[in-house]
């Protein structure tokens, strides 16, 4: 086992190494056996802490060291990740760490050493299963550790544990996040742990060995408020309102539990709802947001635990629990010293006796009124609407996925509607369960779809059902008129008023029926009293000979139908560029199946401006929100160097989505 352990360490000299370790601790043993009696040769030699034995094996070792250390040393010195000193350390180690009595009867010497070895190096194990164990490793004297992604080529072969010293001599060619990753960070003592900060959530500890997540998987501040036409509200120098909103699929534990083979690659203490807690407590602690939208929130987790805390933390909170028997739903959370809430629409996607619409997904719109300083004077805020959701995820039924969607956008343009017609400021964000530049998502970005013909697979993006022969196909309409829903997304009564608000009579109209010959006619069944109604009125000068009859020739409105395409008038931009130039690679919000992909999004409402044959996205009109800044995302590569998600570091099968806005500030 001691070789094992060395060549564990120096793969380049492992067999010579083994061989030579083999031969000395097998005539070591010899020796004892023949001047010792059978019965007590093993057991005094695994328990003597010193004395002649060990001075003669220290000898021993001392003569080997001497004689062949040097050829064994030229010969580590060449492998291209271990240097000389490693394999004198470890070689000190076997001298250092004399045998303890332990409790096997067979193999004590070399079971004991080898537990020692990995002791003083720290490698009992090369990842740690759970952050916060009770009792953290003894600190010896050598080379620190850290895990590192296991490279391809033949030198690293079945290895995936490398000293610092190796670190520093070779030349990594990999994102920030990776080194961040690959760096040990320092234990902190577990006396000096963080106390839990919420009264009345005691048994809800946080791990004592407390490692701020975003220092393993780094995350950059994408700062754009250094351009030269943003300015901040709480600088003083400028008319802008900064807000931050946070965007998180928390994964609910019911649907974790159902869905169990999903997380095989993760130790299941990190998913115990306790501990998964406190990470998340520690996220929302951390980044601090203004607006919180979460999705897969279990319910009694939310009234239990999630809403008290939050609620502590500043937040009031809103939630919508998913229709029919589901345990999970929506939560929009936002601070009271920063905004006043106007309304809260809840929307329900399940419509009964609707085949397109029979699933139990929901969302939540929210209107709010921005709080600016009291010092600024008389000035206001344009109203914003946040909207949160969380779409169906079945890759085949994108035709479900457009229909939910046009319901979120039509209640969207109700709440977000102004007087004169044009909408206040939208963010709208959530598990859209779509990729990129899928169907669904460029409708939404775009603001117009031609469906009709597509396949329901490709609407989402998610997985390619090409090479299946029966393929559900888009028809138009998609929905039928009695939704209620324009092919605009626009609610029926949004684009025509009602029958009673169309008949309005203008005054010369109305003056009209002052006389007519109605007024001359005795009602049927009056009754006869002289002097009062034994008369009839003479008609005057000028009264109509009859009623005159308003035009009633216009037809009531149809509901307004496009061939195949749906469209949307709320001019919306995504936050993320879905891509990091700076090292080529796809950004990464979740990984199902050990599968990098996007599927959450915030979407907010920003006129794109047009620059010659092109449009560029990042320039924005003025009165519209304002992208100040976003929370940088990672690729799949660095999320496979934390064991993918969740890990001991996101608690979550999905990274947060963090962005700061700047509206603007107008005088009365």
């Amino acid at each position: 086992m001691i070789a094992s352990c060395l060549c564990y360490l120096l793969l380049p000299a492992a067999r010579l190494f083994r061989a030579l370790s083999d031969a000395f601790f097998t005539c070591r043993k010899n020796v004892l056996l023949a001047k010792s009696s059978s019965s007590q040769v093993e057991g005094d030699f695994a328990m003597a802490p010193r004395g002649p034995d060990q001075e003669e094996c220290e000898g021993l070792l001392q003569q080997w060291r001497e004689e062949g250390s040097s050829q064994v040393l030229s010969t580590v010195s060449d492998g291209p990740l271990v240097d000389k000193g490693l394999a004198e350390s470890s070689l000190a180690l076997l001298m250092d760490n004399p045998g303890e009595q332990d409790a096997a009867p067979e193999d004590k010497w070399s079971s004991r050493q080898l537990s020692d070895l990995r002791a003083a190096e720290n490698l009992e194990e090369p990842f740690p299963e759970v952050l916060g164990e009770e009792e953290l490793l003894p600190e010896v004297e050598g080379p620190m550790w850290a895990a590192v992604p296991v490279q391809t080529g033949p030198q690293y072969t079945d290895c995936a544990v490398l000293p610092m010293g190796a670190l520093a001599t070779e030349q990594w060619d990999e994102d920030p996040a990776m080194v961040a990753w690959s760096i040990a960070p320092e234990r902190v003592p577990q006396e000096e742990a963080a106390v839990w900060p919420f009264e009345g959530l005691g048994q809800l500890q946080p791990p004592p060995v407390e490692i701020p997540y975003h220092e393993i998987l780094w995350r950059e501040w994408e700062d754009f408020s250094t351009q030269p036409d943003v300015q901040v509200l709480e600088a003083g120098d400028g008319p802008q309102f900064q807000f931050t909103l946070m965007s998180y699929n928390i994964l609910a534990q019911d649907l974790m539990q159902q869905s169990s083979e999903l997380y095989l690659h993760c130790h299941p203490d990190i998913l115990n709802w306790n501990y998964r807690f406190a990470n998340l407590m520690q996220e929302f602690q951390h980044w601090d947001p203004d607006i919180l939208c979460l999705q897969e929130v279990q319910e009694d987790h939310y009234w239990e635990q999630l809403e008290p805390s939050l609620r502590m933390m500043g937040f009031t909170c809103f939630y919508k629990r998913r229709t029919g028997c589901k345990t999970d739903g929506c939560a929009v959370c936002y601070k009271p010293t920063r905004f006043r809430l106007l309304c809260a629409s809840p929307v329900e996607y399940f419509r009964p006796g609707l085949e397109l619409l029979n699933r139990d997904n929901v969302g939540l719109v929210l209107l709010l009124q921005p709080l600016v300083p009291e010092g600024l004077g008389q000035v206001s805020v344009a109203p914003l609407c946040v909207a949160n959701t969380h779409v169906l995820y079945n890759p085949r039924r994108g035709d479900v996925k457009l229909a939910q969607m046009a319901i979120l956008l039509a209640e969207v343009d109700k709440v977000a509607r102004l007087s004169d017609g044009s909408h206040c400021p939208i963010v709208l964000c959530g598990d859209l369960n779509s990729v990129p530049d899928s169907p669904l998502y460029n409708f939404i970005r775009d603001g117009e779809l031609q469906y009709h013909g597509m396949p329901a697979w490709k609407v989402s993006g998610q997985e390619d059902f090409s090479h299946q022969l029966y393929q559900r196909k888009l028809q138009a309409p998609l929905w039928p008129s009695s939704l209620g829903i324009t092919d605009c997304c626009q609610y029926v009564t949004s684009c025509h008023p009602t029958s009673s608000e169309r008949r309005k009579y203008s005054r010369d109209f109305l003056l009209r029926f002052r006389f007519c010959s109605i007024a001359c006619q005795r009602p049927v069944g009056l009754v006869l009293l002289e002097g009062v109604t034994d008369t009839k009125p003479e008609r005057p000068a000028g009264w109509a000979e009859s009623v005159i009859e308003e035009d009633t020739s216009e037809s009531e409105p149809d509901v307004p139908r496009t061939v195949g395409t749906i469209q949307h008038c709320l001019h919306l931009t995504s936050v993320y560029t879905h891509f990091l130039p700076q090292h080529g690679r796809p950004e990464v919000t979740t990984m199902p199946l050990g599968l990098g992909t996007t599927v959450d999004y915030i979407f907010f409402s920003a006129e794109s401006c047009e620059s010659g044959n092109r449009t560029d996205r990042r320039l924005y009109q003025d009165g519209t929100l304002k992208l100040l800044g976003r929370l940088s995302l990672l690729s799949e590569e660095i999320l496979w160097a934390a064991n993918g998600l969740p890990n001991p570091f996101c608690s979550s099968d999905h990274l947060c989505l963090l962005a700061s806005f700047g509206m603007e500030v107008t005088a009365p």
